[in-house]
């Protein structure tokens, strides 16, 4: 699916399936994975890499029901453009409940509450540890990055607006691009530190693995080691958080399931492989056990640089695409959030755009804490609305699931390249 073989050109929709995918992993496979891991080890040990290696698993569930929910009840306007995601099939869903009014509430919490996590996780905690990364780089105590931290944030600022004036078409044709680079980038640089390392490997696993069920007092129990784990892979994942059905909506097809399915690969890709080989990284150099207080994307530029001294300058390349592709997704869900609320017109997308931006700058100032304490709640506040919504409506999950498959079965539906065989040359 990924491939395209099942995407029809007369199907309704603004993006290819791998279009959609990379979108929406452009919006969880950022910095949370490279500064959410830090944080979660910093806090919790290293125990608290296995919760969020489950919480990834048991989220790729999540991210199914709500992805084929985000394309089921979509709404596809006059100008062809799509609007999707929560706020829609908790109005819509709950409405064929007989719950119309409820339905109506939780639509307008999840977009509140979306619109503050596009500026808090989406946008400021992004340009934060974008800059942290450039100070480390820097090196002096004093340079550009600290005194000009605006400056930096003013720029950034105008290379996401530049973007998404464009829309999610415009996003996509980014992100497709980017989101592979970047990924190969970082995965290279951290498989190049665990190949040179590979004998320390089966004794971090086993640091992990120890910390999550035996940690020690200092670490706050187990149950301080899942909570933070559990609370950095939300913020990695976004599973059940409701943002991802918003990129996915605008998939073509014309069957739900399909969408579900392909969104599955995001909390396997972000958590369990990604999260995981930065959490391995920090382990085997053992940074987090020096005393020196270093959390979030510090931490982890300081397990690369322990190996190469060079490693910091490409990590803040990878930062930096992170942090963008990141942003410019993320400016997507809030600006569906917001005409939800205001009404869809080009007034209202240009206020938002302009306020989008306009955080960037002052987010480039705040301090780590302020800045992931504010995110963790803007998108725990989304979750309650939307898994409130994912449970309600898990009949029509299962309804579309089992209807796509028996399709596939019955040789209804035909891949491109099963139809390509079958019309006679």
């Amino acid at each position: 699916m990924v491939r395209g073989d099942y995407t029809k050109k007369e199907d309704a929709g603004e993006v290819t399936h791998f279009q959609a995918l990379s979108a929406a992993l452009s919006g969880t496979v950022g910095l949370g994975n490279i500064g959410g891991v830090a944080i979660a080890i910093s806090l919790g040990g290293p125990g608290a890499t296995v919760w969020m290696i489950i919480v990834g698993l048991l989220g790729m569930s999540a991210k199914f029901a709500e992805c084929t929910l985000g394309v089921k009840y979509r709404v596809i306007h006059e100008d062809g453009t799509i609007s999707g995601g929560p706020m829609h099939y908790l109005k819509a869903g709950f409405a064929e409940k007989g719950m119309p009014r409820l339905g109506m509430t939780l639509a307008v919490i999840f977009s509140i509450c979306c619109v503050f996590a596009s500026f808090g996780g989406g946008n400021i905690f992004q340009i934060s540890q974008t800059i942290e990364q450039f100070q480390i780089v820097a090196g002096d105590s004093t340079n550009f990055f600290t005194d000009y931290r605006w400056v930096f944030g003013l720029g950034m600022a105008v290379l996401v607006g530049l973007v998404i004036i464009g829309g999610i078409k415009s996003i996509a044709k980014v992100t497709s691009k980017l989101v592979p680079i970047m990924c190969i980038l970082y995965l290279v640089a951290a498989l190049s530190i665990l190949f040179g390392y590979y004998e320390k490997i089966p004794e971090a696993f086993m640091t992990i693995i120890n910390g999550a069920f035996a940690p020690e007092a200092a670490y706050g129990g187990i149950i301080g080691v899942m909570i933070q784990g559990m609370r950095r892979a939300t913020f990695s994942n976004e599973a059940g958080i409701g943002s991802a059905p918003i990129a996915h909506a605008a998939v073509k097809t014309s069957e739900p399931a399909t969408e579900g399915l392909v969104s599955l690969l995001e909390p396997f890709i972000d958590t369990v492989i990604v999260c995981t080989m930065t959490a391995l990284v920090i382990v085997i150099t053992g940074v987090y056990l020096d005393g020196s207080g270093l959390s979030g994307v510090k931490l982890t530029s300081e397990a690369f640089a322990s190996v190469y001294s060079w490693f910091p300058y490409i990590l803040a390349i990878a930062v930096f695409l992170f942090a963008f592709s990141t942003m410019i997704t993320w400016s997507y869900y809030g600006i569906k959030s917001w005409t939800f609320l205001f009404g869809k017109s080009k007034k209202m997308e240009i206020i938002y755009k302009l306020l989008f931006c306009s955080v960037t700058v002052i987010g480039a100032t705040m301090s780590l804490t302020e800045v992931v304490n504010f995110s963790d709640a803007a998108l725990f506040s989304m979750a309650i609305p939307n898994l409130i919504g994912v449970v309600v409506l898990a009949p029509v999950v299962r309804q579309c699931m089992i209807s796509f498959m028996g399709k596939i079965k019955s040789g209804e539906i035909k891949s491109n390249r099963e139809t390509a065989v079958s019309e006679p040359t």
